[in-house]
């Protein structure tokens, strides 16, 4: 590694990403084995790309850790965590407690050290927030009740990461020289205890005060890149400060998402961070399959093998009887035990940090390293086996009906554009109580709009991933009011694409947009010109002495048959591939004056019998 430059690292870690990923996807397993597959490749026991000295591998790509602490910040929001907050309590605390405690006790009998037992068995007892997620994601699973007690103990165990950051020191015995590598060196020392109060303390006030106004300063500056910039700022800024005051750079990256979660930038945020974070992670995962250490586990592959089967054993059985307690359908329970017996990534930072502490020995971390390696290895491999053999057999027929549901109070409501349109739209589904979570890239009109109790969040919506961080994949409904026709367009194309589940409501400003959304297969189209120049000409024909009652039904099927002629001509324009020209706008135009002379006057004589009455 030493004598490897940066870019050629970096070359031989993604090349090895793209070339195992696609082959495990063929063969249906998680693109996370994929990236390990590749690392123990490449690592300094098959191929030696990395070279042999792989220790500081880990250290640069464990910020892709970092940035995943964040965002899981950034999720939780006080009011989303208090609707789940008996899955999380119930399930999460019941999991990590009993599956610590009896992976305790194991150890403990084996005769190991209690603060290594102790220390161990809160690792071992994480799974892969990762691995899970994106198995339910891949498997469309996510809003079945399986997906929300995975997330539930995911959420927990996440959380969990930071008391235990906390707790490490406390248990490891340092020398005075260690401790003044750990804390901050320009505190006084009678402060120094105090650090992690000192920083927590520091970053809700910079979070309350600093970071929201300066994320309002920059976005009105109207350039993503600045934001973009801005997101990788205050990421790296923070986990410095944390670092530099003795505390993990996690449990800051962690504190200021949930800092953040409440501010409107938060889906701005997630959709600038993900891909960095999942380019990092990937890195992570190629970096954990090179620093696998293959001699170790030929040196004693017996402890190694036992030690995986007694983790995947411990953690399968606890998470079945907890989902059993909890009334989770057998087939779901089954799923739910298996997606998370395997330990996860966060246990290569403690493990590592464990290391630097005093409280493992090098040695029994490459063991330990190698057993979390291997038990996400295995995961999928178990996926499978319930999948083909165990589901088939499990699953009841009044099962199949509920599967893929999720009790909700109302439908999931994105609304894209808070401008003249949209405001009327939005305000009048609030004034009926029914909530939406609203995007818009003006931010001063999204702080008016928060003010007033407005769930509004700063957003690009033609950006994939912001759509994707407001809740698309489990949305309802998606509205787009957007004054920039080309942009509605975008998102529609891309929505109908990769989120098949929404059902679309768009604004169009004339016909000729309108054949567009028409012929991509958009169902609610709505004409911002048509409905007001159809309520004028309807107060006209009031004004020549037409009944009110009358003139409204004229209106209404005039406007009918309208949209079904747009529809018949969005037809011939797909059909055959016409782009109007003035000219051609006109003879169409010309069509449809035609047609609607046939058409009223094939009614004529009910609309003037009920003139009559």
């Amino acid at each position: 590694m030493n004598d490897t430059s940066l870019a050629i690292t970096t070359l031989i870690f993604l090349g090895a990403a793209i070339i195992m990923v696609p082959l495990v996807r063929r063969l249906g397993l998680s693109s996370v084995i994929g990236y390990i597959i590749g690392g123990i490749i490449i690592g300094p026991f098959c191929l030696k790309l990395t070279g042999k000295d792989t220790a500081d591998i880990m250290h640069a790509t464990e910020f892709g850790v970092i940035m995943l602490l964040f965002l899981v910040g950034l999720e939780i929001a006080p009011r989303k965590f208090w609707m789940i907050r008996q899955q999380i309590l119930g399930m999460g605390l019941s999991q990590m407690a009993i599956t610590s405690a009896v992976l305790f006790l194991i150890f403990y009998l084996a005769k190991w050290r209690v603060d290594q037992a102790f220390v161990v068995a809160l690792c071992f007892s994480l799974s892969s927030t990762a691995i899970v997620l994106q198995t339910l994601k891949e498997k469309n699973i996510f809003r079945t009740d399986t997906g929300t007690a995975s997330f539930s103990i995911l959420l927990f165990q996440d959380i969990s990461v930071i008391p235990i950051l906390a707790l490490l020191p406390i248990l490891a015995k340092r020398s005075p020289e260690d401790e003044k590598q750990i804390l901050l060196q320009y505190l006084p020392d009678w402060l120094q205890p105090f650090s992690i109060i000192i920083g927590v303390a520091v970053l809700i006030f910079l979070g309350r005060y600093i970071f929201v106004p300066f994320l309002r300063y920059v976005s009105k500056s109207g350039m993503p890149e600045l934001l973009t910039a801005s997101s990788l700022f205050l990421v790296v800024g923070v986990s410095e400060l944390m670092y530099s005051v003795g505390l993990s750079p996690a449990l800051g990256a962690f504190i200021a998402g949930v800092m953040l979660a409440n501010s409107e930038f938060r889906h701005e945020l997630e959709s600038q961070i993900n891909p960095f974070k999942g380019l990092l992670l990937a890195v992570f995962f190629v970096s954990v399959g090179s620093t696998i250490n293959f001699l170790v586990i030929r040196q004693d592959p017996m402890f190694i093998f036992t030690l995986v089967s007694v983790v995947l054993l411990v953690k399968f059985l606890v998470l079945y009887a907890i989902g059993k307690y909890f009334k989770l359908k057998i087939n779901q329970n089954f799923l739910l035990a298996f997606a998370l017996s395997q330990v996860g990534e966060f246990a290569f930072v403690l493990l590592n940090y464990s290391t630097k502490l005093y409280l493992l020995s090098p040695k029994l971390n490459a063991q330990l390293m190698a057993v979390t390696a291997i038990t996400m290895c295995i995961t999928p491999i178990l996926l499978i086996i319930n999948e083909k053999f165990i589901e088939p057999r499990t699953l009841k027929v009044n099962d199949l009906d509920d599967h893929p549901e999720i009790h909700v109070a109302q439908q999931k409501i994105i609304l894209v554009g808070f401008g003249h349109f949209g405001s009327t739209v939005g305000r009048l589904l609030r004034v009926n109580g029914i909530k939406a979570t609203i995007l818009d890239n003006d931010a001063e009109r999204i702080n008016l709009l928060r003010s007033n109790g407005f769930k509004v969040y700063y957003g690009d919506a033609t950006k994939p991933e912001t759509l994707r961080s407001a809740g698309a994949e489990t949305a309802d409904l998606l509205i787009l009011c957007l004054d920039d026709i080309e942009s509605n367009k975008s998102i529609t194309e891309y929505a109908k694409k990769h989120f098949p589940q929404l059902k679309i409501f768009v604004r169009a400003k004339n016909r000729l947009d309108a054949y567009d959304f028409i012929n991509n297969n958009v169902e609610n189209i709505y004409r911002e010109t048509l409905g007001t120049a159809v309520d004028m000409a309807v107060d006209v024909l009031k004004a020549t002495g037409m009944r009110a009652y009358a003139a409204r039904r004229l209106g209404r099927r005039f406007m009918l048959i309208d949209k079904a002629m747009v529809r018949k001509l969005a037809k011939e324009q797909l059909k055959d591939k016409v782009t109007f020209t003035m000219k051609e706008s006109l003879e169409k135009e010309e069509e449809l004056l035609a047609e609607d002379s046939h058409s009223f006057d094939e009614t004529q004589w009910n609309d003037n019998e009920e003139y009559m009455n």
